[in-house]
């Protein structure tokens, strides 16, 4: 069971943390992403981004794309496909390279974008996309507050 948390009650500027619980992420049906070792990203007013080391990642699944943006605090994120048997999404995960020297410990772990995902689980809880479909974060039921990306919350 997850404790309950309040968005608004995130740092600004965004902090990690290593997560205690499973992460998995399931698309076409295979088991891309799993692992005990994740972190997540903490910012005022997001739902948590999850990452995943690269050994706990299907990489021969992941195509590099041609998107990158840069976030003042993390760096230079780059972009992936995602490809399993013939089903493609596309920019489905990201990671950083490079990360500030704050973030070092995101160095090419993988985040996922829920929205092109069959499923996702934080422990056994499946989460949803964060609202807007531009962030990547992951809703899970504990989370209390005014998700960024939600209608009327665009861009804030």
């Amino acid at each position: 069971m997850l404790a309950v948390e309040c968005v608004q009650d995130f740092p600004r500027p965004p902090a990690w943390q290593h997560v205690p619980q499973r992460l998995r992420a399931i698309f076409a049906g295979i088991p891309v992403a799993d692992t005990v070792a994740g972190l997540r990203v903490l910012e005022t007013g997001h739902a948590p981004d999850y990452y995943i080391p690269p050994a706990d990642v299907l990489t021969s699944a992941l195509v590099p794309t041609s998107r990158e943006t840069f976030c003042d605090w993390k760096g230079r994120a780059i972009y992936y496909d995602l490809v399993v048997n013939g089903r493609r999404a596309r920019n489905a995960a990201w990671s950083f390279p490079a990360p500030t020297p704050r973030f070092e410990a995101l160095r090419d772990h993988l985040a996922f974008f829920a929205t092109s995902l069959d499923a996702a689980f934080v422990g056994d809880i499946r989460v949803g996309p964060q609202p807007g479909d531009i962030y990547g974060g992951w809703v899970t039921p504990n989370l209390t507050g005014r998700i960024k990306g939600a209608v009327g919350m665009m861009h804030r």
